[in-house]
């Protein structure tokens, strides 16, 4: 698996518009070899805002192939120029290989 991590800063009281901005549907959803988008929120008091989107990909060919897609530069083109929202402060992209996976362990169940 391959994984896409976005760390995106805020100023304080906009993390829901990059959250629901990742959570509508989109194409990405059809692209071959997408696994899933994990949108997570900083846990904070006070201050700036911090999201994480994770997208996670069967292999980094799949992940590369969107990246390379019609669809996706598109999106992109609509973009240029634009100038990004004043609430959005920062962002970090890092790309990542899964070299392992846990998972819960089975639970038996107990019959009585």
């Amino acid at each position: 698996m391959f994984v896409q991590l976005r760390k995106i800063t805020v100023s304080e009281g906009h993390a829901d518009k990059v959250i629901e901005r990742f959570s509508k549907p989109g194409i990405i959803e059809e692209q071959e070899g997408f696994v899933g988008i994990n949108i997570m929120q900083k846990k904070q008091r006070r201050g700036e805002e911090e999201v994480i989107v994770m997208i996670t990909w069967e292999s980094e060919a799949h992940w590369k192939q969107w990246e390379k897609s019609d669809a996706h530069i598109a999106g992109h083109k609509a973009n240029r120029g634009k100038p990004k929202p004043d609430y959005m402060l920062k962002m970090e992209v890092s790309i990542y290989e899964v070299k392992a996976v846990k998972k819960a362990a089975e639970k038996t169940e107990i019959s009585e």
